[in-house]
């Protein structure tokens, strides 16, 4: 079923450039909903009570390399999974009167290669679903971009592209390590978890410090973190809304996600040892991107450096090194991926009807739209993490984990909350309630098609501040697994789903200094 989740919607999306023009946009949302339907069959099949590795699926590809075709998922993945089929219906809808087949293809594109990511647990293929993801959103900019498209798409290309090097490196690295420590080479996670990092405190030059910044450095760009952030603005600026609403939604959280997989479990001493650094740059970001975003006047703009600051939250989280900041900065990830693709998609629909984003021209729109004032609002509140909406679950949380490990960096991240709050109900006191300009004068509320695209994201920002334990549920038994073991992490293979026999498990579930592909 993961290999079909998987490559259904590239698959799907190639069919489209069959079909005549006029049919295309209701192909494309059949497939989207139908890759929604599918994803959901994994609430009926998944054991969230378990942190092992379910529904594997692998077989070898270069086997003189030990790398191997390895799908799994567990509570780290499971969300995201959700995350891309729910967006993937809501972008076509958005995007419904496109009459290329190759926009549609490269939305399609963007689901297979997140989801990739998401699911494979050998590294070089997650390195290759990892730097493939890089080129659907570099076309969409080009081809759909507005006016500095050329510079923002080689621009995002280039900064992503030379940052992923580093983890080609690293992953490279501890191939090799693992064939000097085993005797075999293997790209297996479930392996490289197994393997013993040298650190020394003071050194740079121990093994598990260059490990660490190779990795770290290759999230921390697609994060992204203050400095590494120049590219995602413009990118975002740049971008048509169904790229904009990916980029932020799945791109971003394919960095944050290595920091969950890869640095923490891989290297505990080093991500001890380097976390004030790390916090830094997390604080800073929050707080320089806050007050970038606080200075604009194009909203899309905002957004884009709202993202920059919302994502520094996981940062401060994972670095609390407790349950409660590993939790919140995971739920974090998920209830940014939730209001930023509605403001994203609410951006798109204002430049639309105005081909402006500028917001001091549109002031007075709730008389003329007042459910989209309504909608903007909720999502506003939910940015702001207003009590009963996601994002005060998730930024309690990570305050909560941060004031536990006793560092005195909580302080900054709260001023952040307190930014963010000042940016964002200044932009909709100019959007909504300053004077009315002619501009505004000539809007209409939201139709049938716009009302569809936007409630489940209304909806969501509130049922996940309200029901946070159903979100949980799925992801608590993996995150509790990474807080008790980090010093000590290791996955094991489910035998619920496994079709091997069980004689035969002792060869799938690795122990130390064995490979899990023998």
């Amino acid at each position: 079923m993961l290999s079909f989740l998987v490559f259904f919607p590239i698959l799907f999306g190639l069919g489209l450039f069959l079909f005549p023009k006029k049919f295309l946009g209701s192909l494309a949302l059949g497939g989207a909903l139908f890759q929604f339907l599918l994803s959901c069959f994994l609430f009926f099949i998944f054991d969230p009570s378990s942190s092992e590795l379910q529904m594997k699926e692998a077989f070898e590809l270069i086997p003189f390399f030990g790398v191997n075709y390895f799908l799994a998922i567990d509570g780290l993945s499971f969300w995201y999974i959700l995350l891309s089929a729910l967006l993937l219906p809501l972008v076509v809808l958005f995007s419904f009167n496109e009459k290329n087949p190759l926009y549609f293809f490269l939305l399609f594109c963007l689901v297979t290669l997140s989801n990739g990511v998401f699911l494979s647990f050998d590294s070089i293929l997650f390195y290759v679903f990892f730097e493939l993801s890089l080129l659907p959103l570099f076309f969409l900019i080009y081809i759909w971009g507005g006016e500095k498209k050329i510079y923002a798409s080689f621009k995002f290309l280039i900064y992503t592209f030379f940052a992923s090097l580093f983890l080609l490196g690293g992953i490279i690295i501890m191939m090799l390590m693992n064939k000097a420590e085993t005797g075999q080479i293997s790209a297996s996670l479930l392996d490289f978890y197994n393997l013993d990092f040298v650190f020394i405190g003071n050194q740079f030059l121990s093994a598990q410090s260059l490990l660490f910044f190779c990795f770290a450095f290759a999230f921390a760009v697609k994060t992204p973190l203050i400095p590494f952030h120049t590219w995602l603005p413009l990118a975002h600026v740049e971008a048509p809304t169904g790229a904009s609403v990916y980029l932020a939604a799945l791109f971003l959280k394919m960095g944050t996600y290595g920091w969950f997989r890869f640095i923490l479990p891989l290297f505990p001493e080093a991500s001890q040892f380097y976390s004030p650094l790390l916090l830094f740059l997390a604080c800073f970001s929050l707080i320089y991107s806050s007050l970038i975003a606080f200075a604009q006047t194009d909203l899309k703009k905002l957004v884009a450096y709202s993202s920059v600051a919302h994502m520094a939250f996981v940062l401060i989280g994972v670095f609390s090194f407790n349950i409660y900041g590993l939790q919140g900065a995971f739920y974090q990830t998920l209830t940014h991926g939730i209001s930023s693709s509605a403001l994203f998609l609410m951006v798109g629909l204002i430049y639309k009807r105005t081909k402006t984003r500028d917001m001091n021209l549109y002031g007075g729109l709730v008389n003329k739209m007042p459910l989209f004032a309504m909608a903007f609002f909720i999502i506003s509140l939910s940015s702001i993490a207003f009590p009963l909406t996601a994002g005060f679950i998730s930024e309690f949380l990570v305050l909560l984990g941060a004031f536990l490990s006793g560092d005195f960096w909580v302080y900054f991240a709260i001023s952040g909350v307190v930014l963010t709050a000042i940016y964002m109900l200044k932009a909709f006191q100019k959007i909504f309630y300053q004077n009315e300009t002619a501009l505004s004068k000539k809007q209409k509320d939201l139709n049938l098609k716009e009302i569809l695209y936007l409630s489940p994201l209304v909806f969501l920002a509130f049922f996940m501040g309200v029901f946070p334990q159903f979100f949980f549920k799925y992801s608590r038994a993996s995150l509790e697994h990474l807080n008790k073991n980090q010093y000590n992490y290791s996955l094991s293979l489910s035998k619920k789903h496994l079709k091997t026999p069980p004689s035969e498990l002792k060869n799938l579930a690795p122990t130390k200094k064995e490979s899990s592909y023998e």
